[in-house]
């Protein structure tokens, strides 16, 4: 301590050996610096191809951390972009654990590599990896679908799974299918265009198209699931908190040899008429303790769209004062 009783500020040098890499990790006019200032509370000063790092206690190491994160991510090739540092910052505030090394690894797409960016987005990595079926629960902007959509391109480029199917249930939010011009596919495309979205984000546009033409890539509402068995395939169900429990327990019988299934929802944000119970409320309760089932639960902190976002979520569960939804306690939860 010294003479004013606070701590004196401690100095960590780091020596990323290439221009390149300190160029990226630095930022243009040392932007990426700045925010970690701003984030942490330390001091930045970059020497040439080293960054002096000054600040106390935990702060000190977050901010350690959170640079080696973007060097690592710079010598790997990948750019380093404004989001990726506060990114960084909310994966090293975490303990490192056992894992982290295979989750952030990365998801390769056509066009890029998909990390995650918050512990918990880590953790649904690593869900999706090891386990037959996972639900992915919590608000919107949290890469619930995003990630899982980059897991499906994954292991369909490296041959894992031969089919892509991906569903949503077209329940209206105040609103009428029967209302909206065209025939079926042009009425339900609307409901589907995050799916769409997310896949021309990970490859070019005419290899969707193209693949969506073969049958390699299915977008279909979820009604068309009916009867169907879903082999050697990697299965993503969107918006599932507006499934009803038979349509819930018709999907999740569908699963096949070889195939991963990955349900989505938000279970504050249900769009079924008044009195009908949700499919996802009812089979996380059903199918507590089943083995090789996965459940990863999102928070306002796991938000990752537009830092306003996550404002809103928080403002919207205050004035509700909705409780969030407890995943079940059991070995297979969690991490």
């Amino acid at each position: 301590m010294t003479g004013s009783g606070r701590t004196k500020p401690s100095e960590r040098v780091l020596d990323f050996g290439s221009n390149a890499v300190a160029a990226e990790v630095y930022g243009p006019h040392n932007a990426h610096l700045d925010r970690l200032e701003s984030l942490l509370g330390v001091t930045c000063a970059p020497r040439g191809n080293a960054l002096a790092l000054s600040g106390t206690g935990r702060a000190l190491d977050i901010a350690e951390r959170a640079v080696r994160r973007l060097a690592e991510q710079a010598k790997g090739g990948r750019g380093v972009e404004a989001a990726d540092v506060e990114a960084s910052v909310r994966m090293s505030r975490g303990t490192p654990t056992a894992g982290d090394d295979e989750a952030e690894t990365g998801l390769k797409t056509r066009k890029k590599t998909i990390l995650p960016r918050t512990p918990k987005q880590a953790d649904y990595i690593r869900a999706m990896q090891r386990d037959d079926l996972v639900f992915g629960l919590g608000p919107a902007g949290t890469g619930k679908t995003y990630l899982a959509v980059a897991m499906a391109v994954s292991k369909y480029l490296k041959g894992e799974v031969a089919r892509i199917i991906l569903s949503r249930p077209a329940v209206e939010a105040g609103e009428n299918l029967g209302f909206l011009p065209g025939d079926l596919r042009d009425k339900v495309d609307p409901y589907l265009r995050p799916l769409y979205d997310a896949l021309n984000d990970m490859m070019p546009a005419d290899q969707v198209q193209k693949r969506i033409d073969s049958g390699d890539i299915e977008i279909a509402p979820l009604a068309f699931m009916r009867g169907r068995t879903l082999s050697d395939a990697f299965v993503i169900v969107d918006e599932a908190q507006n499934t009803t429990a038979v349509q819930m327990k018709m999907l999740l019988t569908r699963l096949g040899e070889g195939s991963v299934m990955v349900v989505n929802g938000d279970l504050s944000q249900v769009d079924l008429p008044k009195g009908v119970r949700s499919g996802l409320r009812d089979a996380l309760e059903i199918l507590e303790g089943v083995e090789g089932i996965g459940v990863v639960e999102f928070g306002e902190a796991d938000v990752v769209r537009h830092g306003l976002v996550a404002r809103i979520v928080a403002a919207y569960n205050a004035h509700t004062k909705e409780t969030p939804y407890e995943a079940p306690k059991g070995p297979h939860h969690g991490s």
